[in-house]
């Protein structure tokens, strides 16, 4: 059992290959890579026989390069650590955590592996492999990958790690998975939860049901409300899982439903018609009342002698 350990501290308790299966492997995939390297040189032999001796030497280099050492990385890094050997004998690379193979690991490798198996006879690798304790070869030590089994015996998925759970106790503790108070629990621990059961199935059995309790009991630890009676640990992380994503998707539901309403309001405003607004009638100052006309003042009578003052 290997003592593989993810980023969140979570042992994934995975089963490295040894030697016998790995160099097993390893002859399948050179018998393959050289019966292509051999037909596609006697093709071009027949198709180009006009070629010299520089020219055949270079398309010669050209595909021995291509096939023991670009096809095995470019398989490797497309198919997340499988080849064709690997594939056959259930093997699998992975990461020192756990993950999948990237390219730079699977280019690692296969610069290291053509030097220690092709350049060298694998002594190299056959002796590191039987040094180590995991089954690693040179590559493996300087990429920073584990071959793994994927098929263990015994293991037959998830649905022989899970034993089988009643529906109705499972239907009965859903009402209390909707009261439940997810917010204090850490988005760590979610990861987790969820790694743990994306590889459940590679587990083994105790493995999987020590690691599930304990999961269980750092969830029941942040909930307050203690996994029922009944149901298996790794069952319970599921329908709290489950329990999760549907809150978030409800959630996502309705703040999508909201911008929705939002955006057809905008719509509806910009595509009223538009009345346009009548002018203001002017304002007329008010006109002052004509003034009286000044009265003149009345001539003197006659014969009085007296003048008004003016």
């Amino acid at each position: 059992m290997s003592d593989l350990v993810t980023g969140e501290a979570v042992v994934l308790g995975l089963r490295a290959a040894k030697l016998p299966s790995r160099g097993l492997a390893v002859a399948l995939d050179l018998a393959v890579q050289v019966a292509g390297l051999v037909a596609t040189t006697l093709a071009l032999s027949l198709l180009a026989p006009d070629l010299d001796g520089a020219a055949v030497a270079a398309v010669t280099i050209g595909l021995t390069v291509f096939f023991l050492v670009a096809l095995p990385i470019m398989i490797e890094t497309l198919s997340r650590g499988r080849s064709l050997g690997k594939t056959a004998l259930g093997l699998r690379v992975v990461r020192s955590d756990g993950g999948p193979v990237r390219f730079r690991h699977s280019l690692v490798r296969g610069l290291v592996g053509f030097l220690e198996i092709i350049v060298l006879l694998g002594v190299p690798a056959v002796v590191c492999s039987a040094v180590s304790s995991e089954g690693k070869r040179l590559g493996d030590v300087f990429a920073g990958t584990l071959v793994v089994r994927e098929r263990v015996p015994g293991a037959g998925g998830a649905a022989a790690a899970l034993p089988p759970v009643n529906p109705q106790l499972l239907q009965a503790i859903g009402g209390e998975l909707v009261a439940l108070d997810l917010s204090a629990v850490p988005e760590p621990l979610w990861l987790a939860v969820r790694q743990f059961l994306g590889r459940i199935g590679e587990l083994d059995q105790a493995v999987a049901h020590q690691m599930s309790a304990r999961l269980a009991d750092d969830l029941v630890a942040r909930t307050g409300h203690p996994v029922p009676y009944g149901v298996h640990p790794a069952a319970y992380l599921g329908a709290v899982l489950s329990e999760r994503q549907r809150r978030e998707w409800t959630r996502a539901q309705g703040y999508a439903f909201q911008q929705a309403q939002q955006q057809a309001q905008v719509q509806r405003q910009q595509q009223q018609p538009w009345a346009p607004t009548p002018p203001a009638s002017p304002v007329t100052p008010p006109v002052a009342p004509l003034a009286a006309p000044p009265v003149p003042p009345s001539p003197p009578a006659a014969g009085t002698g007296f003048a008004p003052p003016a």
